[in-house]
């Protein structure tokens, strides 16, 4: 339609008109002339109307079943976190046992050799560039640690203390190739050096070129001068083998150490040495030896033959 004089005219009394037809239907309540019109209107565009709520119904529940799979998705994931936090505390109280038994272990090495320690927590292990084996420990100066101290736990030797910070220190293991230690060997005394070879087993060289050393013999700390930096009676370790003797003023066992340097945990500095030698009472008692079964040997008689002399017959009262 053109932008006529006429149209203006008509757009204006169209208005007017439905403001008229407005106010008409307001003032006349249920009784208004204009319901009528309403109802047809209803009647016309109702179905239009439910066709299209129908179309758009399917919509609206599909949102819904999505923000109820968000839901149940959010609670199987809020399940999934407690089953999680639930085998975390489970393993945290396994891990908490364990370290209860090391303590516990270690307290009565303690207290055999008469030891007066530090307890530690291994948090750092050293570089394995150069072959050298060291941990660090949540101890220090602060703690009363100073260098040249044993570290033993509840298997035995694990090393001497070689740089305190105000709360750490590095722990040198005994198995480290630069790591040496008087020994001193159970029951026979005899004396020797233990040097550290990695994940291999200890190389012992005995003073006495001829002493009688064999598999199973095992060996404790000798003990420094002034008890640094080793303590004695700290058990070291097992006998594994032993090189033949040739005439040498010096022979050489190898020692399978009681400590397991892969997987140390809780350590113990000793700070204040023993009054006197333990000598070998630090040692963990050895296993009995199971008794010999007792062996029954029957001796079959031929057919015809009388039973040898001193046999029993079963017929016998």
């Amino acid at each position: 339609m053109r932008d006529t004089r006429e149209s203006r005219l008509l757009l204006v009394l169209l208005i007017a008109i439905a403001f008229a037809l407005i106010t008409v239907d307001i003032r006349g309540g249920e009784d208004s002339p204009v319901d009528g019109a309403r109802q047809a209107a209803a009647t016309v565009f109702g179905p239009v109307e439910d066709g299209m709520s129908s179309a758009v119904d399917p919509i609206g529940n599909a949102i819904g079943a999505v923000r109820d799979s968000g839901d149940r998705h959010d609670r199987i994931a809020e399940l999934e976190r407690q089953n999680a936090a639930l085998k975390a505390k489970l393993g945290s109280d396994d891990r908490n046992r364990s370290r209860v038994a090391q303590l516990d272990s270690m307290l009565k090495k303690a207290g055999a050799g008469q030891y007066g320690i530090k307890g530690a927590e291994v948090i750092g292990i050293g570089a394995a560039q150069g072959f050298s084996w060291t941990v660090t420990i949540d101890a220090g100066a602060n703690d009363g640690l100073k260098r040249d101290m044993t570290v033993l736990n509840g298997d035995g030797l694990v090393g001497r203390v070689t740089t305190v910070g105000p709360s750490t220190a590095t722990v040198l293991l005994a198995n480290d190739p630069d790591f040496t230690v008087g020994t001193r060997m159970e029951k026979t005394d005899e004396l020797g050096f233990a040097s550290g070879q990695g994940d291999r087993p200890l190389r012992v060289q005995l003073l006495n070129g001829k002493a009688k050393v064999k598999k199973g013999d095992r060996l404790v700390t000798f003990g420094s001068q002034a008890d640094k930096p080793f303590v004695p009676g700290v058990p070291v370790g097992e006998v594994v083998r032993v090189d033949p003797s040739g005439g040498d003023l010096t022979r050489n066992v190898f020692v399978r150490p009681y400590v397991g340097f892969t997987k140390l945990d809780v350590v113990g500095v000793v700070v204040e040495a023993p009054r006197e030698d333990p000598r070998d009472t630090v040692l963990p008692p050895k296993p009995a030896k199971p008794k010999p079964a007792p062996t029954v040997t029957v001796t079959a008689t031929p057919p015809g033959q009388p039973p040898a002399d001193g046999a029993a017959n079963g017929n016998e009262q």
